[in-house]
């Protein structure tokens, strides 16, 4: 990313108490959450409490939260300063903080052996009491939401999310499609400064997965998101169905 749009970014998502009270965001988020439960087999099978999980673009946490009882630990990234203070305030807040299974840090990664990717997921597993076990650290799964198509080289983005998994790990990312020139109305034009791209493409994310070398690649339209868009030309609001893709692969 840039980093003129990486000012941008921040400054859209420093907005966190009103991204939390988006609803339709919330809604969103539950459908993704919901297909990496229908898309990854440990949460089928039982064994998705064995799950070390890292999560790329975590914002103010509404998925982490939502993964986090199911899992083992999850680690989430994000480059936003209010988003990762509003995670840490959450995570705070729990009945017993010392025993969360989950963290948040502000960076942006670009290695799997990242001293402060690396440090939150020790930070955790001393919490388990397994401190300075298999290091450096990797995970099992690691999931996004939202976060593709903010990212400007997705074959960079997904080698390095390649090298931070154990060996069988796999992916979990979702966002919404781009479908032709109509996805460009996901976000209002005040909005779309510092947008890479209006959504994912199922066959770019398919070459771009298969490219860095996973396995078992499958890109497919996970659920729809209805939400309020601008009409065309400035004319009031409109209703719009935004198709969601999830992109799966195998290390």
């Amino acid at each position: 990313m840039s980093a003129s749009n990486q000012q941008v970014n921040n400054a859209r998502f420093n907005e966190a108490t009103q991204w939390d009270a988006n609803k339709k965001h919330a809604e969103g988020v539950g459908k993704a959450f919901d297909a990496i439960q229908r898309y990854i087999p440990a949460f089928a099978d039982g064994t998705s409490k064995s799950l070390d999980v890292l999560e790329i673009g975590c914002g103010t946490g509404l998925l982490s939260f939502q993964l986090a009882p199911h899992v083992r630990s999850l680690v989430g990234v994000d480059t936003s300063d209010a988003t990762i203070a509003a995670f840490n305030a959450k995570t705070t807040a729990l009945p017993d903080p010392s025993a969360a299974n989950l963290a948040a840090v502000n960076v942006l990664v670009q290695s799997a052996d990242d001293v402060y990717l690396q440090g939150a997921a020790a930070a955790l597993a001393l919490g388990r009491g397994e401190s300075g076990k298999d290091l450096p650290y990797r995970f099992d799964l690691v999931v996004s939401h939202l976060t593709l198509h903010h990212i400007p080289s997705l074959g960079e983005l997904l080698a390095t999310l390649k090298d931070c998994l154990r060996p069988g790990g796999m992916l979990a990312l979702t966002d919404y499609e781009d479908f032709g020139p109509e996805a460009i109305a996901f976000h209002a034009e005040s909005k779309r400064p510092g947008v890479e791209r209006h959504g994912i493409k199922k066959g770019e994310m398919e070459d771009v997965i298969d490219g860095v070398g996973f396995n078992e690649v499958r890109v497919e339209r996970a659920f729809e998101l209805r939400k309020e868009v601008e009409a065309a030309g400035g004319g009031g609001k409109r209703e719009m169905d935004f198709p969601f893709l999830i992109c799966v692969g195998k290390k």
